[in-house]
């Protein structure tokens, strides 16, 4: 796994590679993707569970 000091260096060439003034914007546009992935986890889960929902109901329905 990654300790402390790991992460420290990445920051440190990311900071000489991108400049330290880009780094908050490389960070907000990293934590918005994956805002938006997990937003679309979600909703993929709900309209999973809605269609799954939908055949269980179809087959029931079609046993009568």
């Amino acid at each position: 796994m990654l300790d402390d000091w790991h992460i420290m260096v990445v920051v440190l060439i990311f900071a000489l590679i991108f400049g330290a003034k880009k780094l908050p914007e490389i960070g907000s546009g990293i934590g918005k993707g994956i805002k938006n992935f997990k937003e679309s986890l979600k909703e993929d889960g709900k309209n999973n569970t809605e269609q799954d929902a939908k055949v269980i109901e179809d087959k029931t329905h079609t046993k009568d």
